[in-house]
């Protein structure tokens, strides 16, 4: 990866900035990294970062960003898959979770939450990554529904249903990354999920 680090006119990729972001906050947590600490990781300056990005906040949301267009790919690779939508479910919950207290992602999601007071920006770009994981889980559900996987649903059940389900895992990933619970073990935490997808999600006839 380091010899990716520059292009050809000497600058360093954005994408480069993006995954240096994301391993500083995975090893240093998210107060220690400022634009200094990111330029210096960087070898370049912290004025170098600001013209690509503008803003720490900005520089932020690019980040999260890049990393949910990952899991956006793997999400709708997991709806064309042949597999129940039991299992599918599962997977989606797996990719949702935190991988453990220090996930990165999950910082970032956490303080984006905490700056979308008064910003437009950063609340239009929040409201825009969660409606991607609301539709797909909604194709998911609607899909399960149809082959009687899932107890029946209307579109409007099936809406509801997945919006309660988020929620509750925002809540529970929030208390894995803050270190309130099931520490730094996942296994516990997707029991729980897995809980309350069954609760929120009955089994049909044939699930």
């Amino acid at each position: 990866m380091a010899g990716s680090a520059r292009r050809r006119d000497g600058h360093i990729a954005q994408e480069r900035m993006l995954e240096e972001a994301m391993a500083a906050i995975a090893e240093n947590g998210l107060a220690a990294l400022t634009m200094s600490a990111l330029a210096e990781r960087l070898g370049t300056s912290g004025g170098h970062i600001l013209y690509y990005f503008g803003s720490k906040d900005l520089l932020l949301l690019a980040a999260l960003r890049w990393s949910e267009a990952a899991l956006t790919e793997e999400r709708r690779a997991l709806l064309g898959r042949r597999l129940t939508a039991e299992r599918k479910l599962d997977l989606f919950l797996r990719l949702y979770l935190p991988q453990g207290p220090r996930d990165p992602r999950w910082m970032l999601w956490i303080e984006l939450w905490a700056r979308t007071q008064g910003n437009d920006t950063l609340r239009e770009a929040q409201q825009e990554l969660d409606r991607g994981w609301q539709e797909d889980l909604e194709a998911l559900l609607t899909k399960g529904v149809t082959q009687s996987r899932f107890a029946p649903m209307d579109a409007p059940e099936v809406t509801e249903r997945a919006s309660e389900l988020l929620a509750l895992l925002d809540g529970l990933s929030t208390r894995v990354v803050l270190g309130q619970e099931y520490g730094p073990d996942p296994r516990p935490a997707f029991d729980a999920a897995r809980a309350a997808a069954a609760r929120l999600i009955p089994r049909g006839p044939r699930g």
